[in-house]
């Protein structure tokens, strides 16, 4: 069975390198540029792993997971930052709310998309 991953990023070219990473994979991989579409299509679609961007206009990355939790509480999503320090203390509040999440920082490369995909979805790190 295939599974789905959504990507939610305002940066066009984190998203194509999302793409870019996971185009020789057996997963399909949807994006979209703010929260707003992405809860949009959490509430159309089942989603087996979320990657989401912290720092966007409109609805932060904070947000959009306590939007994406009211939906599905158990998806996994990674919270892909390079702006951890502003955002700290509501991740922390996050955490403290029991809303699950793991985080990320920026930049990251292909080869570590594909990685930490391939050991979320498949539990394998190999390429």
């Amino acid at each position: 069975m295939i599974k789905r991953i959504l990507v939610i990023d305002d940066d066009e070219a984190i998203r194509k390198v999302f793409l870019l990473a996971l185009e020789g994979t057996s997963f399909q991989v949807d994006t979209v540029s703010s929260g707003e579409k992405g809860i949009e299509m959490v509430q159309e679609q089942s989603y087996d792993l979320i990657y989401i961007d912290l720092k966007m206009p409109g609805m932060n990355g904070v947000d959009t997971l306590k939007k994406i939790r009211k939906i599905n509480p158990d998806i996994p999503v990674y919270i892909i930052t390079a702006y951890y320090g502003e955002f700290a203390d509501q991740l922390t509040k996050a955490q403290a709310d029991g809303l699950n999440f793991e985080l990320m920082m920026k930049p990251l490369t292909m080869d570590q998309i594909v990685c930490l995909t391939r050991g979320i979805l498949e539990g394998s790190t190999l390429y």
